[in-house]
């Protein structure tokens, strides 16, 4: 990964090409359509070069002042090659166009579908800001490579070429003496690619750092108003856009002092081409025609000035995109049911399970632990802030792997399972309840995609959320808002709860579900719980103990370490135990 990063910020070397002949891959199923295109852009690329030697035959063929049946001809032929390249030029933009749009969206759904694919450990390091930029910003800045980059490049290149061997037909003498200065400007179109490849790379730094500002505080758009920090997000906003700015203008400065010098070195060559032509007695025609030749090639050089720093846009681009896609992913696989021999009956082992956070290697979260859990069984997990309660919720859904020690269900080791049957079968209900801004039925129905309305229904008055459903005008077409806003914590919860008994999963897991509601939505919460608790291996993690009373095992957890464990009964019994202590704290007022 590091050593891709290091290559893309050099020159114009061949290894920094990779990238750009990587994207064009994704242009494959595409190929005859873009080949069309490319057939079309040569063909019109081609007959352009033949206007200025016909235009020199037309001045010499009309110096008589009358319109000989030559001069004619040349000029029908003049009018069909126009013609032709306006033709040529429409269905070459048509299907270059139609080439791009289709590769984009290919490419979106590839770099989407890797990302959402990602294990957790990648987004502790990478923001989500950061990362949604790359799908947007990087993807649409590849859309001039396909668009008018490519396009140029090869219409430049072919006028560049063909012009150079019409130039030696026309005059050897004179092309030889044009040439002169073409090396000087090569080396200097290298030294400024660098400079400017390097301020590109930079400004799309500055573009994603500046997007996660903004994809931050508009989902934090609550705690941004309730700590009154609009003007510091604007400030913060505003800094990264002038760096940005700053940076976008001194690789203005370099593309100015480019663009100015190929300017100068160009028509200062045509002067001294013309004085040169003027003394050695080349025709009218003659010295017409290399000299619009010239034009074109000087034309085509300050076009491949532009093409180049646009392509040093492009790697750039294409590079994060690609770094990207080096990430690992998850083994997922798409499944609707899940195999017989990875059905679950419920039974869960720790052994010995240690564990850190990818980021913070050297602090163990988890020392050891150990303990069972049979099927059906309700255990709850209890500790205060910072003991690894949360932490054990991510390992049983492998969103995390055990640093060491070993997780089994059912006797065979975690790792072993597909992570899609896996995770179909563990049901979490979470403290933040997470719901998409769609209606409430959507969200609902994620619990199980092909579900009916009857289902729906259903799921809903198991988690006693119906009630206050069908009191809505658009009942389960609600709209919900961004995350859920408009709903209540205790509405919210009883939602994500009916989105799990839709998934009917065989391990229910309850991280604090009840936590951050008021009484009267507990209860309703609760009492939604214990009927999805039914039948079913149940893991409740708690802070507030009342709600643990009833589970047939628990756990305390103290400092990623299972400090004691046994029923409510018995560890009440506990002198000095913690379990007693947090009991007397929450009981005793």
């Amino acid at each position: 990964m590091q050593e891709s990063k290091s290559i893309t910020v050099k020159g114009m070397q061949s290894t920094s090409l990779q990238p750009l002949f990587r994207l064009f891959s994704y242009a494959r199923p595409y190929w005859p359509e873009f080949a069309a295109g490319l057939l079309f852009l040569m063909i019109s690329s081609l007959s352009g070069l033949a206007l200025p030697r016909l235009l020199g035959q037309l001045i010499d063929g009309g110096k008589g002042g009358s319109v000989s049946p030559e001069v004619a001809r040349i000029g029908w032929i003049l009018l069909g090659i126009l013609l032709l390249q306006a033709v040529f030029s429409f269905f070459r933009v048509v299907l270059f166009v139609n080439v791009t749009e289709k590769t984009l969206a290919t490419l979106r759904q590839k770099v989407y579908s890797h990302l959402i694919k990602m294990p957790m450990s990648i987004f502790l390091h990478r923001r989500v800001g950061e990362l949604s930029s790359r799908i947007s910003a990087d993807i649409t800045l590849l859309q001039e490579i396909f668009n008018t980059t490519l396009a140029e490049l090869i219409r430049q290149l072919i006028v560049v070429v063909g012009g150079l061997v019409l130039l030696m037909v026309t005059s050897f003498q004179l092309t030889i003496f044009m040439l002169l200065l073409l090396p000087v400007m090569m080396v200097l179109a290298e030294v400024f690619g660098r400079f400017i490849n390097r301020y590109a790379k930079q400004v799309q730094d500055k573009v994603a750092l500046s997007n996660t500002i903004v994809e931050e505080t508009l989902q934090g758009i609550f705690s941004v108003k309730a700590f009154v920090s609009e003007f510091f997000e604007i400030r913060r906003y505003r800094e990264r856009t002038d760096e940005m700015a700053k940076l976008a203008m001194q690789g203005g400065k370099y593309r100015g002092f480019f663009n100015s010098f190929v300017i100068l070195g160009i028509f200062g060559t045509l002067v001294a081409v013309i004085w040169r032509g003027a003394t050695t007695g080349v025709g009218t025609g003659e010295l017409f025609s290399f000299l619009l030749y010239s034009v074109f090639i000087a034309n085509s050089i300050t076009g491949l000035a532009e093409v180049y720093t646009s392509l040093q846009k492009s790697i750039g681009a294409t590079s994060h995109l690609f770094d990207l896609l080096e990430e690992p992913v998850e083994a997922l696989s798409e499944e609707t049911t899940i195999a017989p021999e990875h059905m679950l009956e419920g039974k869960i082992s720790f052994r010995q399970v240690q564990f850190s956070y990818p980021l913070r290697e050297e602090t163990n979260v988890l020392h050891g632990i150990s303990f069972q859990v049979a099927a059906n069984q309700k255990i709850a997990i209890v500790g205060p802030s910072g003991a690894g309660k949360s932490t054990i919720v991510s390992l049983l859904l492998r969103l995390y792997d055990p640093v060491k020690g070993s997780i089994f269900f059912d006797g065979r080791n975690s790792t072993a399972m597909p992570l899609s049957a896996l995770r179909m079968q563990i049901g979490v209900v979470p403290q933040d309840v997470f719901l998409f801004g769609g209606t409430i039925g959507e969200n609902i129905g994620y619990g199980k995609k092909d579900a009916t309305t009857e289902e729906i229904i259903e799921a809903a008055k198991k988690a006693n959320a119906w009630e206050f459903i069908s009191r809505f005008p658009q009942g389960l077409d609600t709209v919900v808002g961004e995350r859920g806003i408009q709903l209540s914590g205790g509405q919210r919860q009883r939602i994500a709860i009916a989105r799990t008994v839709l998934k009917a999963p065989r391990i229910l897991v309850l991280d604090e579900a009840t936590s951050a509601l008021d009484a009267e939505s507990e209860r309703q919460v609760q009492d939604a719980l214990d009927k999805l608790m039914e039948g079913r291996t149940s893991i409740v993690i708690a802070h507030r103990l009342a709600t643990v009373r009833k589970a047939d095992k628990i756990l305390v957890l103290d400092k990623g370490r299972i400090v004691e464990e046994g029923t409510h009964q018995e560890l009440i019994q506990v002198n000095g135990g913690l379990y007693k202590n947090l009991s007397e704290m929450q009981f005793t007022h």
